[in-house]
């Protein structure tokens, strides 16, 4: 039985159909992983045995996307984190994470650069912060929880005259 007064699909006009015949979905996530991982301890052992007050961590974001395969819609993005500790001058760790998703986006040209930048992250976002908590806690160190992060304010900030398009070149937000 078909039911006729469904709503219609929220895909935007020009969206690809599926081998169904189903309109494609606007944003699907295929794969997301780990693409670097680094975690450094440079004072260790003495840092362990010294340290007495809770590191003060700096934290650095960045957003890149770029198109993996030309006229296929599939684009990379990864979510680039480092978090340095310190306690006054001296260093407790580094770590770095460059987590990635590939996905095919099957938006109007004029959407592709927030979908790139502000939801894709948001989706790879929950798993980054989790690797970023785990391998602090498992370095010996209480675990970095990151707050979540307001995508748009950070796209919207790198916005502005000369802003280059998501689809051109990899594109990063600070």
């Amino acid at each position: 039985m078909s039911d006729q007064n469904a709503p219609s699909s929220p895909i935007p006009n020009g969206a690809a159909s599926g081998p169904t015949g189903q309109p494609a979905p606007p944003l699907q996530l295929n794969i997301q992983y780990t693409k670097d991982l680094s975690f450094e301890v440079p004072g260790a052992p003495e840092i362990y045995v010294t340290l007495r007050e809770q590191p003060r961590v700096d934290l650095a974001l960045d957003v890149q996307a770029r198109p993996l395969e030309q006229g296929q819609n599939v684009y990379e993005v990864s979510l680039q984190i480092r978090a340095d500790a310190k306690v006054g001058e001296t260093p407790c760790f580094i770590a770095e994470l460059v987590y990635c998703g590939v996905f095919t986006i099957n938006v109007e040209q004029q959407h592709l650069e927030p979908v790139l930048l502000v939801e894709c992250p948001r989706l790879l976002f929950p798993f980054a912060r989790n690797i970023l908590a785990d391998i602090t806690r498992d370095g010996g160190f209480p675990p970095v929880m990151l707050a979540p992060i307001d995508f748009v304010a950070l796209w919207q900030s790198r916005r502005g005259p000369g802003a280059q398009d998501a689809t051109q070149a990899p594109v990063g937000v600070a």
